[in-house]
């Protein structure tokens, strides 16, 4: 059975974009781009909402000539490769390779997914993370944390959703970037 892991990268106070839509403080440095990298070659399938596929589909254009660090080339390598399940009432047909449009968000189809995936599933966007994770389909939760505070935006994680977690993992980068790893408790 695969893992559903939701994996963000949020502010120290808990936002993954803040009031004015900005993400540019989030962008990960050489060090934490090659760890997310070792950490995304078990997924196979990625599930996102209309906006984070959105976002995420700038990796199917982008530039990765030998002029690009190796960590954003092997990160387009990684993407490029996945299945994408993007889940949207409003988009007319996916806009990339390898990628399924669902209308709803089924947590009985995703339960039933995991349960014949050979490798990992991970869930992108704080909005249908959040419906995995009040669905109770989230096995891992990975955050790398940011040392900012945006004081508001959209959270890494959903308020009224009360699960036990265990810490697996943590990590520490010279950027001041804290990565944690906790496995959901049942």
């Amino acid at each position: 059975m695969a893992r559903l892991v939701y994996s963000a990268i949020a502010s120290l106070d808990g936002f993954v974009e803040d009031d004015d839509g900005g993400f540019g403080w989030a962008a990960p440095d050489e060090e934490v781009h090659a760890f997310v990298n070792e950490l995304e070659r078990s997924v196979d399938t990625y599930l996102y909402g209309r906006r984070m596929h959105e976002l995420m589909a700038a990796w199917e254009t982008m530039d990765t000539g030998p002029g690009q660090p190796p960590a954003v080339r092997g990160y387009a390598r990684l993407w490029r490769a996945a299945d994408k399940v993007v889940y949207s009432t409003t988009l007319q047909a996916a806009s990339t390779p390898l990628t399924i449009l669902e209308r709803d968000f089924d947590p009985e189809a995703v339960r039933r997914f995991k349960a014949t995936a050979d490798r990992d599933v991970s869930v992108g966007g704080p909005e249908l993370a959040g419906q995995a994770l009040g669905a109770e389909l989230v096995d891992e939760v990975r955050l790398f944390l940011v040392p900012h505070l945006v004081g508001g935006g959209i959270r890494a994680l959903p308020a009224g959703v009360r699960l036990r977690l265990e810490l697996l993992d943590e990590r520490r980068f010279s950027s001041g970037v804290v990565y944690l790893r906790y496995r959901v408790a049942v």
